[in-house]
């Protein structure tokens, strides 16, 4: 099924948690191993097996990935201040793990399909999501925002570890209408799956689950887990006793943890991940160990259940901070690349902010119709009582979701 790849020692600027070192001494287990190619400090390493898959990263290739994580925080940060401001009902920030998502959404090919959570707003840059559509279903006007099939990245899913179980399913069937049609003698390249999940959903069946099947089926699914210390406010040393990238031995498949803030390591794991699915050889787990530097959502206050110490360690290893050194260390980017990148970030946060100011709320008498696809008489009851209801406003119009000022001024 395959076996723990070598890699390089992580560079011990204490990133481990010590409880979870601990618990791995208890167990009899060897000491955690992280892939790392791009240190802190913004000096490149090496690597037996990755350093090949960075090799293929020309100049370019990393200005493009800079560019990707400022855009992608200047969006988030865009985005919080709407929700903040009555625009959206609910945000998920992301920032400080956008090496993790560019890195893996760079990676891919576009006949990858990729199953995301909630929280993979990078990933659907990457993807060619346009970002602004990502607002609609946290401003509750839409269920989703963009269509699937345009991408290959999939609605967000809400539901803890949903997406792993669609993720694997979609994999098994990829994998036989690859065997079944004629498009690999056409020369068509072959399809992998990216399931991505956090360390608090791992905890979840449906990744068991999931991780069973796929290994069961040898099915082309890449497992990318963003540990960002973080399931809310549990940490993760109360969710596992041992590494999350040690589960895939369970389940015998190769597991990789890599410093999720190294654009470069994460890009070239995935890209070898991703490769070992195509070619049949079965899935993976990326561990991603990052660091989610602000709040769960725009509903949690981060304050009650960590200390500002821990993120502050964390900023010192922030993923631009660190690509941003190495770039100009090497004489790969000026001052002028930079001035451009903010200004590109600025005039994305400008569009974004436009269109959700201009997202229109839908009549709510679309949400009986949605609810059956044909007739159905308690949903036609329902609505006779809704219309009635309205029929007492001015004009006898049935009001729209509510939101922001109107919202409180309904109250």
């Amino acid at each position: 099924m395959g076996t723990h790849l070598p890699s390089t020692e992580f560079d011990g600027t204490a990133v481990e948690d010590q409880r979870e070192a601990d618990a791995e001494a208890v167990m009899g287990q060897p000491p955690a191993q992280m892939v790392q190619l791009l240190g802190p400090d913004g000096t490149l390493g090496a690597d037996p097996v990755y350093s090949r898959y960075a090799d293929r990263l020309s100049p370019e290739d990393l200005r493009g990935l800079y560019a990707d994580m400022a855009s992608i925080r200047r969006f988030d940060v865009e985005a919080t201040a709407l929700q903040r401001q009555g625009q959206l009902a609910l945000w998920v920030p992301l920032t400080g793990q956008e090496a993790a998502q560019i890195g893996s959404g760079r990676a891919s090919q576009p006949q990858d399909y990729i199953f995301p959570t909630y929280r993979e707003h990078g990933v659907a840059l990457t993807r060619n999501v346009d970002l602004a559509e990502l607002l609609r279903q946290f401003r509750g006007v839409s269920n989703g925002g963009w269509d699937p099939k345009e991408t290959n990245f999939h609605l967000y899913t809400l539901v803890l570890a949903a997406q792993t179980l669609h993720a694997v399913g979609y994999a098994m069937g990829i994998q036989r209408d690859q065997k079944l049609s004629a498009g690999a003698a056409a020369g068509e390249p072959d399809a992998a799956v990216i399931a991505y999940f956090g360390d608090g959903a791992s905890s979840e069946g449906d990744v068991h689950e999931s991780m069973v099947f796929a290994s069961s089926y040898n099915a082309p699914v890449v497992f990318f887990c963003q540990n960002n210390h973080w399931a809310i406010s549990v940490p993760t040393n109360v969710q596992t006793r041992v590494p999350l990238s040690n589960r895939a031995k369970g389940y015998g498949f190769p597991g990789i943890r890599v410093d999720g803030n190294d654009v470069i390591a994460v890009h070239a794991v995935t890209e070898w991940a991703l490769e070992h699915a195509r070619q049949g050889k079965g899935p993976v787990l990326i561990e991603a160990f990052t660091y989610r530097v602000g709040a769960h959502t725009t509903a949690d206050d981060p304050t009650k259940y960590r200390g500002s110490e821990e993120e502050d360690a964390w900023r010192a290893k922030d993923p631009l901070l660190r690509l941003e050194k190495y770039l100009r260390a090497e004489g790969l980017a000026d001052d002028a690349f930079f001035a451009k990148v903010k200004a590109d970030g600025d005039e994305l946060a400008a569009y974004v902010r436009r269109t959700a100011h201009d997202l229109e709320n839908p009549d709510i008498r679309t949400a009986f119709a949605n609810v059956y696809a044909e007739a159905h008489p308690l949903v036609a009851e329902e609505l006779a009582w809704f219309e009635e209801y309205t029929a007492g406003f001015d004009g006898g119009d049935a009001p729209t979701a509510p939101h922001g000022a109107a919202a409180k001024a309904g109250h």
